[in-house]
């Protein structure tokens, strides 16, 4: 009889048991497949402390006989099997897949670069794409052995016709699309010279310049794998859906039929719905009590109920209490990411409902003169900022001119946020050295020795590693496209501002791929790039962006590669294939991405150039790239001693000391460990969501509870099943709806063809706020 052991306190039966499940029902446990953790040495943590290191604790906690899964440690010995059938990765057929459907998942980002929510396409929803037309070009297709010609035959086993779509090839297309959104940081730029500097980047410098920025980081990768991939506690909980359901479809043949058919099914439902929140019933997408209660009150009621509780329009208030039912803005990231995360992320909001609203209402920084949330520039009348009219035609500022108009002023939500993202970056360099120094080091050491004791990192060490002049080689090539851009293109960034930005770029990347891989879940550290670029190159808005650009995508794509490392470790893809795949789909994706942004800012150009945009189309995100260059090119004027934003600056300095403060605060109260606090985290979602639509919050909460908290601990086998794969079929119906509705009714191919108002579709606020 197992002993008893402290669980979820829900009235469940919880056990805990030393050794694997015994059972019935394997093909409903895949974890059964893992190997005794004796065996491979798999670590485990004993605290509940996140450790990279070999620490072991065999017991586990089991409710109703299913594993609940608390941490790395679990995931490797419960969820993800070491299986490897040793079938072929790259093929005709995967590279083939993997083109197609990075043409969707670009084209579908690139337009939630425009929209009043950022969000990309979801991972898993292509990953399921591509199986069944993977499975349909297997089933559809004549088998090689029905021809008696041996030169047909070759040619049809090339092509992968009759043949079982394999579990790797599977990963390697998924991979290829999914890759295809790297090079976005680059074409954001181009767009926002589009908008704010009316001047379009030369064929030479758009070539280039993509290739550069969109492959520089991925030498940092190569190099931290053995702290950023290879532990077992390093999971990228955002990306486990899809190692799960890879596995689930590939070696679970019996259950594919059942699930497939429930994801159909929510797919078709997801579709059906998002017609009614996103065209017909826009009301759906943020259903606010407080708004509608105060439909015939006074005007000064209403605008008060509008910042507080509004949200379903870009810029139109914080949404507090505001329910969004659109799915496209909730989306299956609250689904995936752990509780830890969304613990931290919920104090976050916390803190940011309160911080602004009081920096609103106390009229700070002249707050009230402005858009309660507008990522804009404006001027000290409240008229915006126009960019062009302090720049001279070699697109630095003209201060003579900026004399005659005045400094750029920002909202207050927008300070906000710049100081809260100091704040964050500041406690990630600090909590990553005091809470995970030691194991980072523990981890270190394991791997160069070979001898990390991840049974899945041991499984791995049969491939080829990519040598380390295959990264060098890449970067090299990267570097010197960069060299050229920058020399001979219109970037004003000199070359040695560009080698400092690689520089700083690679300082940071550590600590957001430690963060990532730990928490499922990273911070913007993109302030900081341009902190250091405002300060290199005072009146340099252009070069600020470029800066920043290179800097950030060297932290973006260590982060993104390393992810898709650790999906070839767990899939056990050979590390050759999973780099090159890599590198084919960012390539594509790019040129992709710049296909549709200059479709988009040619047919929406004056909604995107307006400091509040709308319902449907936003000019939010190209509009904080802009505005942060300006402002951080004017940085003495601006955020320096006698600045309007000095805490700005001094919110980096502030947020070294939050850990150090955490950490003194657990010695003194040492009950408080057991509150996974990451005040990284929670600065950063205290402001994070200065902009654009805010309906969408208490959806998430609701979903991150009900996920999370809830049918992960009470019913562990219907989340182990269904929780991704349900959530990843609404991601995907949602996102093929949105993709035809923005081309065909939405304006996104120039003609906008909107829905008769009426109660459900307001022509003001969605939410009938005022």
């Amino acid at each position: 009889m197992p002993k008893q052991t402290e669980g979820p306190t829900d009235g469940s039966e919880v056990v805990t048991v030393s050794q694997s499940y015994k059972g019935s029902h394997k093909a409903d446990r895949p974890w059964e497949s893992v190997s005794d953790p004796k065996a491979t040495g798999l670590p485990h943590e004993t605290d509940g402390k996140e450790s990279l290191g070999s620490q072991r604790d065999d017991d586990a906690v089991y409710v109703k006989g299913h594993p609940v899964i608390r941490n790395g440690l679990d995931v490797s010995k419960y969820i993800v099997s070491i299986r490897d059938d040793g079938d072929p990765a790259l093929t005709f057929r995967s590279i083939v897949l993997g083109t197609i459907f990075t043409a969707l998942s670009s084209v579908i980002t690139m337009l939630y670069v425009f929209k009043p929510y950022q969000a990309s396409v979801s991972p898993v929803f292509l990953q399921l794409l591509v199986y069944v037309f993977g499975v349909a070009w297997g089933l559809l297709t004549p088998r090689p052995d029905r021809f008696k010609s041996k030169w047909l035959q070759s040619i049809f086993r090339f092509l992968n016709f009759g043949q079982h779509f394999t579990i790797k090839e599977h990963v390697v297309a998924a991979l290829i699309a999914s890759s295809g959104n790297n090079g976005l940081s680059g074409v954001e730029i181009y767009a926002v010279e589009r908008l704010f500097y009316d001047k379009a980047v030369t064929a030479a410098t758009a070539v280039l310049g993509t290739f550069s920025i969109s492959l520089c980081g991925f030498v940092l990768a190569g190099v931290l794998r053995p702290l950023i991939v290879y532990p077992a506690e390093m999971v990228y909980w955002s990306t486990l859906p899809q190692v799960v359901l890879f596995q689930n479809l590939h070696f679970d043949q019996k259950a594919n039929k059942d699930r497939l058919t429930k994801f159909g099914w929510a797919l078709l439902f997801a579709a059906i719905w998002e017609l009614f929140p996103a065209y017909i019933m826009t009301w759906f997408s943020g259903i606010s009590i407080f708004c509608l209660a105060s439909m015939n009150a006074p005007k000064h009621i209403r605008t008060v109920f509008t910042t507080v509780f509004g949200g379903a329009s870009s810029n139109e208030g914080m949404g507090l209490l505001n329910f969004s039912l659109d799915w496209q803005y909730i989306q299956s990231t609250y689904l995936s990411l752990p509780f830890k995360q969304q613990l931290n992320s919920w104090i976050g909001y916390i803190i940011w409902y309160a911080g602004i609203l009081g920096l609103y209402y106390s009229n700070v920084w002249d707050a009230q003169s402005f858009p309660f949330m507008s990522s804009s520039l404006f001027q000290s009348s409240g008229t915006q900022f126009s960019t062009t009219s302090v720049m001279n035609s070699h697109g630095t500022i003209d201060f003579t001119k900026l004399e005659k108009i005045g400094l750029p002023s920002l909202t207050a939500s927008t300070a906000w946020g710049y100081l809260t993202s100091n704040l964050a970056i500041g406690a990630l360099i600090t909590h990553v050295f005091i809470f995970f120094g030691k194991d980072m080091v523990l981890a270190w050491k394991q791997a160069r020795s070979r001898t990390q004791p991840d049974p899945h990192y041991q499984a791995m060490l049969k491939y080829k590693e990519v040598p380390m002049w295959w990264y060098l080689v890449l970067f090299l090539l990267a570097f010197v496209a960069g060299l050229i851009v920058n020399i001979k293109g219109d970037t004003t960034l000199p070359v040695w501002g560009y080698i400092v930005s690689i520089l700083l770029g690679a300082f940071i990347a550590p600590f957001s791929c430690v963060l990532y891989g730990l928490y499922g879940n990273g911070i913007g550290t993109n302030q900081l790039s341009k902190m250091v670029a405002g300060a290199l190159h005072p009146g340099r808005p252009l070069a600020n962006l470029y800066f920043a650009s290179w800097s950030h995508q060297c932290i973006l794509l260590s982060v993104n590669l390393a992810n898709w490392l650790k999906v070839g470790q767990y899939t056990k893809v050979p590390h050759r294939i999973m780099f090159a795949t890599q590198i084919y789909g960012t390539l594509l994706g790019a040129a992709l991405n710049y296909v549709v942004m200059t479709t988009i800012v040619s047919n929406q150009r004056d909604i995107l150039l307006d400091p509040v945009g709308n319902n449907v189309w936003s000019g939010s995100t190209v509009q904080n790239f802009n505005s942060q260059a300006i402002t951080w090119a004017l940085a003495k004027e601006v955020y320096g001693v006698n600045g309007r934003y000095l805490i700005v600056p001094l919110g980096l300095v502030i947020g070294l000391a939050l850990p150090v403060l955490h950490w003194g605060l657990n010695k003194l109260y040492p009950p408080l460990k057991k509150i996974p606090l990451n005040t990284a985290i929670i600065a950063s979602f205290a402001g994070n969501t200065t902009h654009g639509n805010t309906s969408w919050i208490w959806s998430s909460i609701a979903v991150g509870v009900f996920s999370q908290f809830w049918l992960r601990r009470r019913i562990p086998e219907i989340y182990n099943k269904y929780n991704y794969l349900i959530g990843a079929a609404l991601d995907g119906g949602s996102q093929i709806i949105i993709f035809v509705l923005s081309f065909a009714v939405l304006g996104a191919a120039g003609k906008e063809r909107p829905f008769p108002t009426w109660w459900g579709n307001p022509a003001g606020n969605p939410d009938h706020c005022f």
